[in-house]
Protein backbone atom coordinates (compact mmCIF):
# COMPACT_ATOMS: atom_id res chain seq x y z
CA UNK A 1 0.00 0.00 0.00
CA UNK A 2 1.29 3.71 -1.01
CA UNK A 3 2.20 5.72 2.25
CA UNK A 4 -0.06 8.75 2.70
CA UNK A 5 2.53 11.70 2.69
CA UNK A 6 1.51 14.22 5.46
CA UNK A 7 2.96 18.04 3.82
CA UNK A 8 2.76 20.98 6.10
CA UNK A 9 2.16 24.61 4.72
CA UNK A 10 3.89 27.35 5.89
CA UNK A 11 2.57 30.42 4.93
CA UNK A 12 -1.16 31.05 3.75
CA UNK A 13 -1.05 34.26 1.43
CA UNK A 14 -1.80 33.74 -1.91
CA UNK A 15 0.61 31.24 -3.33
CA UNK A 16 -0.22 28.81 -0.77
CA UNK A 17 -3.32 28.63 -1.97
CA UNK A 18 -2.19 27.34 -5.25
CA UNK A 19 0.18 24.75 -3.17
CA UNK A 20 -3.37 23.25 -1.66
CA UNK A 21 -4.61 23.64 -4.89
CA UNK A 22 -1.87 21.28 -6.32
CA UNK A 23 -1.37 19.14 -3.45
CA UNK A 24 -5.04 18.05 -3.06
CA UNK A 25 -5.32 16.85 -6.47
CA UNK A 26 -2.54 14.13 -5.70
CA UNK A 27 -3.48 10.72 -4.06
CA UNK A 28 -1.97 9.82 -1.23
CA UNK A 29 -1.21 13.05 0.07
CA UNK A 30 -2.67 14.93 3.03
CA UNK A 31 -2.22 18.26 4.50
CA UNK A 32 -1.86 18.48 8.63
CA UNK A 33 -0.54 22.18 9.55
CA UNK A 34 -0.96 25.20 8.18
CA UNK A 35 1.34 27.94 9.91
CA UNK A 36 1.05 31.51 9.98
CA UNK A 37 2.76 34.52 12.17
CA UNK A 38 -0.26 36.81 11.98
CA UNK A 39 -2.70 35.18 14.45
CA UNK A 40 -5.57 33.43 13.03
CA UNK A 41 -4.89 33.56 9.67
CA UNK A 42 -3.78 30.26 9.49
CA UNK A 43 -7.39 28.83 10.99
CA UNK A 44 -8.65 31.32 8.42
CA UNK A 45 -6.43 29.48 5.76
CA UNK A 46 -7.80 25.77 6.76
CA UNK A 47 -11.52 26.61 6.45
CA UNK A 48 -11.29 28.55 3.46
CA UNK A 49 -9.46 25.94 1.47
CA UNK A 50 -11.73 22.77 2.91
CA UNK A 51 -8.51 21.53 5.36
CA UNK A 52 -11.18 20.72 8.20
CA UNK A 53 -8.25 18.08 9.25
CA UNK A 54 -5.69 20.05 9.14
CA UNK A 55 -4.13 22.00 12.54
CA UNK A 56 -3.22 25.80 12.44
CA UNK A 57 -0.53 27.44 14.18
CA UNK A 58 1.66 30.93 15.01
CA UNK A 59 4.85 29.70 15.05
CA UNK A 60 5.78 27.16 12.12
CA UNK A 61 8.21 25.48 14.71
CA UNK A 62 5.13 24.29 16.36
CA UNK A 63 4.14 22.92 12.88
CA UNK A 64 7.34 21.32 12.59
CA UNK A 65 6.96 19.08 15.67
CA UNK A 66 4.16 16.91 14.08
CA UNK A 67 5.03 14.30 11.34
CA UNK A 68 5.59 15.44 8.26
CA UNK A 69 6.91 14.64 5.13
CA UNK A 70 7.86 17.10 3.38
CA UNK A 71 7.00 20.96 3.85
CA UNK A 72 5.62 23.95 1.23
CA UNK A 73 7.25 27.03 2.18
CA UNK A 74 4.87 30.32 1.26
CA UNK A 75 6.34 32.97 3.63
CA UNK A 76 7.55 36.49 2.27
CA UNK A 77 11.27 36.38 0.74
CA UNK A 78 13.11 38.10 3.99
CA UNK A 79 11.53 34.70 6.09
CA UNK A 80 12.54 32.18 3.57
CA UNK A 81 16.08 31.62 5.35
CA UNK A 82 14.93 31.16 8.67
CA UNK A 83 12.01 28.87 8.04
CA UNK A 84 13.79 27.02 5.49
CA UNK A 85 16.49 26.37 8.29
CA UNK A 86 14.47 25.23 10.67
CA UNK A 87 12.46 23.39 8.78
CA UNK A 88 15.62 21.26 7.70
CA UNK A 89 17.06 20.91 11.15
CA UNK A 90 13.79 19.73 12.01
CA UNK A 91 13.84 16.67 9.69
CA UNK A 92 12.24 17.66 7.19
CA UNK A 93 12.02 17.89 3.72
CA UNK A 94 11.37 21.51 1.89
CA UNK A 95 10.07 22.87 -0.99
CA UNK A 96 11.13 26.55 -0.99
CA UNK A 97 8.97 29.61 -3.30
CA UNK A 98 11.34 31.71 -5.00
CA UNK A 99 13.60 33.44 -4.88
CA UNK A 100 15.53 30.97 -2.78
CA UNK A 101 16.20 33.85 -0.37
CA UNK A 102 17.35 37.82 0.16
CA UNK A 103 21.22 37.82 0.20
CA UNK A 104 23.53 35.32 -0.56
CA UNK A 105 25.08 34.56 2.68
CA UNK A 106 21.31 33.41 3.49
CA UNK A 107 21.59 30.66 -0.19
CA UNK A 108 25.32 29.33 2.05
CA UNK A 109 23.64 28.83 5.11
CA UNK A 110 20.57 26.94 3.66
CA UNK A 111 22.32 24.30 1.27
CA UNK A 112 25.23 24.22 4.26
CA UNK A 113 21.85 23.06 6.52
CA UNK A 114 20.97 21.09 3.53
CA UNK A 115 24.01 19.33 3.65
CA UNK A 116 24.63 18.61 7.17
CA UNK A 117 20.73 17.43 7.33
CA UNK A 118 20.65 15.24 4.39
CA UNK A 119 16.86 16.79 3.69
CA UNK A 120 15.64 17.82 0.50
CA UNK A 121 16.00 21.73 -0.64
CA UNK A 122 14.27 21.67 -4.12
CA UNK A 123 12.79 25.80 -5.15
CA UNK A 124 10.04 26.18 -6.95
CA UNK A 125 10.81 27.70 -10.43
CA UNK A 126 7.78 25.66 -12.10
CA UNK A 127 9.01 26.92 -15.65
CA UNK A 128 11.63 24.56 -15.56
CA UNK A 129 8.66 21.66 -16.61
CA UNK A 130 7.59 23.84 -19.49
CA UNK A 131 9.17 21.21 -22.24
CA UNK A 132 9.99 23.85 -24.35
CA UNK A 133 12.16 25.18 -21.58
CA UNK A 134 13.91 21.39 -21.40
CA UNK A 135 14.36 22.00 -25.66
CA UNK A 136 16.22 25.16 -25.19
CA UNK A 137 18.53 23.50 -22.89
CA UNK A 138 18.45 20.21 -24.99
CA UNK A 139 19.79 23.14 -28.24
CA UNK A 140 22.06 24.94 -26.64
CA UNK A 141 23.96 22.08 -24.65
CA UNK A 142 24.06 19.81 -27.69
CA UNK A 143 26.67 21.91 -29.48
CA UNK A 144 24.45 23.03 -32.32
CA UNK A 145 25.57 27.15 -31.31
CA UNK A 146 29.15 26.31 -30.78
CA UNK A 147 30.69 28.21 -28.13
CA UNK A 148 28.22 30.64 -26.36
CA UNK A 149 29.43 33.55 -26.13
CA UNK A 150 27.14 36.16 -25.26
CA UNK A 151 23.31 35.72 -23.65
CA UNK A 152 20.53 37.94 -23.11
CA UNK A 153 17.87 37.33 -21.13
CA UNK A 154 14.86 39.07 -18.81
CA UNK A 155 11.55 40.71 -19.98
CA UNK A 156 9.27 43.16 -18.75
CA UNK A 157 5.78 43.68 -18.61
CA UNK A 158 4.67 47.32 -19.78
CA UNK A 159 2.40 47.64 -16.68
CA UNK A 160 2.64 44.86 -13.73
CA UNK A 161 3.49 45.57 -10.59
CA UNK A 162 2.10 43.65 -7.90
CA UNK A 163 2.02 45.71 -4.34
CA UNK A 164 1.79 44.10 -0.43
CA UNK A 165 4.28 42.18 0.33
CA UNK A 166 5.97 42.76 -2.60
CA UNK A 167 6.80 46.43 -2.40
CA UNK A 168 8.02 46.55 1.21
CA UNK A 169 12.08 45.92 1.30
CA UNK A 170 11.78 44.31 4.89
CA UNK A 171 9.35 41.89 3.88
CA UNK A 172 10.84 41.35 -0.18
CA UNK A 173 14.41 42.03 0.30
CA UNK A 174 14.26 43.14 -3.53
CA UNK A 175 11.88 44.07 -6.30
CA UNK A 176 11.57 43.07 -10.00
CA UNK A 177 14.55 41.02 -10.05
CA UNK A 178 13.93 38.68 -7.45
CA UNK A 179 10.09 38.67 -8.52
CA UNK A 180 9.98 37.84 -12.16
CA UNK A 181 14.40 37.66 -12.92
CA UNK A 182 14.79 35.12 -11.16
CA UNK A 183 12.67 32.85 -13.97
CA UNK A 184 14.61 35.02 -16.40
CA UNK A 185 18.00 33.78 -15.14
CA UNK A 186 16.75 30.26 -14.21
CA UNK A 187 15.93 29.92 -17.86
CA UNK A 188 19.33 31.35 -19.35
CA UNK A 189 21.46 29.79 -16.40
CA UNK A 190 20.03 26.06 -16.70
CA UNK A 191 20.34 26.33 -20.13
CA UNK A 192 24.17 26.64 -19.92
CA UNK A 193 24.93 24.61 -17.13
CA UNK A 194 24.71 27.27 -14.13
CA UNK A 195 28.67 28.38 -15.06
CA UNK A 196 30.25 30.06 -12.41
CA UNK A 197 29.97 34.11 -12.42
CA UNK A 198 32.49 36.34 -11.74
CA UNK A 199 31.40 40.40 -11.35
CA UNK A 200 28.56 42.24 -11.75
CA UNK A 201 27.61 45.91 -12.85
CA UNK A 202 24.10 46.73 -12.36
CA UNK A 203 21.34 49.62 -12.42
CA UNK A 204 18.19 49.29 -10.92
CA UNK A 205 15.50 52.10 -10.24
CA UNK A 206 11.49 52.51 -9.15
CA UNK A 207 10.45 55.50 -11.21
CA UNK A 208 7.23 53.69 -11.64
CA UNK A 209 6.43 52.12 -8.55
CA UNK A 210 7.28 55.54 -6.78
CA UNK A 211 4.17 58.06 -8.72
CA UNK A 212 1.06 57.61 -7.21
CA UNK A 213 0.24 58.02 -11.37
CA UNK A 214 1.26 54.24 -11.79
CA UNK A 215 0.91 52.61 -8.23
CA UNK A 216 -1.88 52.88 -5.49
CA UNK A 217 1.00 52.33 -3.14
CA UNK A 218 3.53 54.76 -4.10
CA UNK A 219 4.12 56.18 -0.78
CA UNK A 220 5.03 52.77 0.18
CA UNK A 221 7.07 51.00 -2.79
CA UNK A 222 10.61 50.45 -1.08
CA UNK A 223 12.35 48.23 -3.95
CA UNK A 224 13.19 47.89 -7.85
CA UNK A 225 10.84 48.38 -10.74
CA UNK A 226 13.50 47.88 -13.24
CA UNK A 227 17.05 46.77 -13.64
CA UNK A 228 19.54 45.97 -16.03
CA UNK A 229 22.57 43.97 -15.24
CA UNK A 230 25.88 42.87 -17.26
CA UNK A 231 27.10 39.58 -15.63
CA UNK A 232 30.58 38.22 -16.30
CA UNK A 233 31.47 34.20 -15.61
CA UNK A 234 34.10 31.97 -15.98
CA UNK A 235 35.23 30.58 -19.90
CA UNK A 236 34.86 34.39 -21.48
CA UNK A 237 31.18 34.34 -21.16
CA UNK A 238 29.44 37.28 -20.30
CA UNK A 239 25.19 37.68 -19.92
CA UNK A 240 22.61 40.59 -20.37
CA UNK A 241 20.24 40.89 -18.03
CA UNK A 242 17.55 43.06 -17.71
CA UNK A 243 13.64 43.20 -16.34
CA UNK A 244 10.58 45.21 -15.53
CA UNK A 245 7.47 45.38 -13.83
CA UNK A 246 6.41 48.85 -15.78
CA UNK A 247 7.81 50.58 -18.55
CA UNK A 248 6.79 52.94 -21.40
CA UNK A 249 7.61 49.88 -23.90
CA UNK A 250 5.85 46.75 -25.30
CA UNK A 251 8.89 44.21 -24.56
CA UNK A 252 12.35 44.27 -23.55
CA UNK A 253 12.91 41.96 -26.02
CA UNK A 254 13.69 38.20 -26.41
CA UNK A 255 16.20 35.95 -25.11
CA UNK A 256 19.19 34.79 -27.29
CA UNK A 257 22.12 32.85 -27.47
CA UNK A 258 24.95 33.67 -29.55
CA UNK A 259 27.39 31.14 -30.30
CA UNK A 260 30.45 30.79 -32.66
CA UNK A 261 28.18 28.26 -35.13
CA UNK A 262 24.77 29.13 -34.03
CA UNK A 263 22.04 31.57 -32.27
CA UNK A 264 19.07 30.79 -30.25
CA UNK A 265 16.35 33.54 -30.28
CA UNK A 266 13.59 32.77 -28.04
CA UNK A 267 10.58 35.20 -27.84
CA UNK A 268 8.42 35.44 -24.70
CA UNK A 269 4.69 33.97 -24.55
CA UNK A 270 1.07 36.43 -24.88
CA UNK A 271 0.62 39.75 -25.13
CA UNK A 272 -0.76 42.57 -22.78
CA UNK A 273 0.61 44.54 -19.61
CA UNK A 274 1.34 41.73 -17.63
CA UNK A 275 2.70 39.50 -20.12
CA UNK A 276 6.59 39.47 -21.60
CA UNK A 277 8.45 37.45 -18.71
CA UNK A 278 9.72 33.84 -18.35
CA UNK A 279 7.38 32.45 -15.80
CA UNK A 280 5.38 30.03 -18.20
CA UNK A 281 4.75 29.10 -21.93
CA UNK A 282 7.82 30.22 -24.60
CA UNK A 283 6.87 31.88 -28.03
CA UNK A 284 8.22 31.25 -30.70
CA UNK A 285 12.37 30.15 -31.52
CA UNK A 286 14.43 30.25 -34.05
CA UNK A 287 18.06 28.62 -34.86
CA UNK A 288 20.12 31.22 -36.98
CA UNK A 289 22.91 29.44 -38.56
CA UNK A 290 24.69 29.38 -42.12
CA UNK A 291 23.82 26.26 -44.07
CA UNK A 292 25.40 25.45 -47.55
CA UNK A 293 27.52 29.00 -46.90
CA UNK A 294 24.35 30.96 -46.80
CA UNK A 295 22.64 32.74 -44.04
CA UNK A 296 19.98 30.17 -42.62
CA UNK A 297 16.62 31.25 -39.91
CA UNK A 298 15.11 27.64 -39.62
CA UNK A 299 11.99 27.86 -36.94
CA UNK A 300 12.41 25.58 -33.87
CA UNK A 301 8.58 24.18 -33.52
CA UNK A 302 7.09 24.99 -30.47
CA UNK A 303 5.68 22.10 -28.62
CA UNK A 304 2.23 22.64 -27.61
CA UNK A 305 1.09 21.13 -24.71
CA UNK A 306 -1.63 21.66 -21.89
CA UNK A 307 0.53 20.95 -18.58
CA UNK A 308 0.09 22.57 -15.65
CA UNK A 309 3.26 23.39 -14.55
CA UNK A 310 2.72 24.51 -10.99
CA UNK A 311 0.61 21.09 -9.99
CA UNK A 312 4.25 19.70 -11.91
CA UNK A 313 6.34 21.60 -9.42
CA UNK A 314 4.26 20.15 -6.80
CA UNK A 315 3.73 16.54 -8.12
CA UNK A 316 7.77 16.10 -8.58
CA UNK A 317 8.29 17.35 -4.80
CA UNK A 318 6.32 14.71 -3.94
CA UNK A 319 7.27 11.50 -5.86
CA UNK A 320 11.13 12.65 -5.30
CA UNK A 321 10.33 12.73 -1.59
CA UNK A 322 8.44 9.51 -2.07
CA UNK A 323 11.25 7.70 -4.27
CA UNK A 324 14.40 9.18 -2.22
CA UNK A 325 15.18 11.18 -5.71
CA UNK A 326 17.51 13.80 -5.33
CA UNK A 327 15.94 17.41 -5.49
CA UNK A 328 14.30 18.21 -8.91
CA UNK A 329 15.52 22.13 -8.98
CA UNK A 330 18.58 21.61 -6.25
CA UNK A 331 19.47 24.47 -3.89
CA UNK A 332 22.90 24.62 -4.12
CA UNK A 333 22.55 25.22 -8.04
CA UNK A 334 20.07 27.98 -7.62
CA UNK A 335 22.43 29.49 -4.63
CA UNK A 336 24.79 30.57 -7.83
CA UNK A 337 21.76 32.58 -9.00
CA UNK A 338 21.01 34.10 -5.62
CA UNK A 339 24.59 35.07 -5.85
CA UNK A 340 24.26 37.17 -9.02
CA UNK A 341 20.57 38.36 -7.86
CA UNK A 342 22.53 39.67 -4.79
CA UNK A 343 25.63 41.19 -6.29
CA UNK A 344 22.82 43.19 -9.04
CA UNK A 345 21.98 44.87 -5.49
CA UNK A 346 25.36 45.07 -4.56
CA UNK A 347 26.13 46.72 -7.45
CA UNK A 348 23.54 49.42 -8.05
CA UNK A 349 24.03 50.60 -4.42
CA UNK A 350 27.70 51.49 -5.15
CA UNK A 351 27.32 52.84 -8.86
CA UNK A 352 30.17 50.63 -9.67
CA UNK A 353 30.71 46.56 -10.59
CA UNK A 354 31.27 44.55 -7.94
CA UNK A 355 32.74 40.66 -7.84
CA UNK A 356 30.72 37.91 -6.79
CA UNK A 357 32.68 35.15 -4.44
CA UNK A 358 30.80 31.94 -4.18
CA UNK A 359 32.42 29.85 -0.78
Amino acid sequence: MTKTMRIGIIGSGGIAGAHVAQYKQLENVEIVGIADVVPGKAKQFTDQHGLGGAQSFEDHRKLLELELDGVSICTPNVSHHQTTVDALRAGKNVLLEKPMSVTLAEAVDMVQVQRETGRMLTIGFQPRYDPNMKLVQEIVQSGKLGKVYYVETGGGRRRGMPGGTFIRKELAGAGAMADIGCYSLDMALNALGYPKPLTVSAYTSNYFGTNPLYHPEADRFEVEDFGVAMVRFEGDLVLQFKISWAMHMDTLGATMFLGTDGGLKVTPHGSGNWSGVWDGKVGAMTLYHDFMGQQTATPVPVIEHDRQLFFEKVRDFVDAVREGRPAPIPGEQILIQQAIIDGVQRSAEAKCEVAIELP
